[in-house]
């Protein structure tokens, strides 16, 4: 069996944003077993997995990638969109758009502290679309 359904996430302001109920909310039954493969189909935010407890994880995050790749750099030729618009994509690059989740007793088998990761890049990246694929 393979399902696939599109959705749109409303706007996030710019940072690390848990949406692992906003997924499993557009999500009907799961199979027994199987996987979850999420896309979203933008250049300028991506997705993560990692610590859903502790907001402090999610602020350290944007602090370290926004110093890891910072805004108004004279090098950047690809200014034409904004001084946040390269960054974006480049941290967009090193995190990558795709996760692949298992599916174990109806259920996503995610770690106890593991939660679903937007990470918009933007300072108004506006409405992102992801593609959802349950494969079992």
């Amino acid at each position: 069996m393979v399902v696939q359904k599109e959705i749109a996430l409303s706007p996030f302001s710019r940072g690390f944003h848990l949406i692992t109920r906003q997924i499993t909310g557009y999500l009907d039954e799961l199979p027994e077993t199987g996987l979850l493969h999420i896309h979203l189909k933008h250049t300028s935010a991506a997705l993560a997995l990692n610590e859903n407890a502790d907001p402090s994880v999610r602020q350290d995050f944007n602090y370290f990638i926004d110093r890891l790749v910072p805004e108004r750099d004279p090098a950047y030729t690809h200014t034409l969109e904004g001084s946040d618009d390269m960054p974006s994509h480049l941290k967009s690059a090193l995190f990558g758009q795709s996760l692949t989740i298992p599916i174990t007793r109806h259920r996503l088998n995610l770690g106890t502290w593991q939660g679903i990761y937007l990470c918009e890049f933007r300072d108004s990246g506006g409405s992102r679309e992801l593609v959802l694929t349950i494969i079992g």
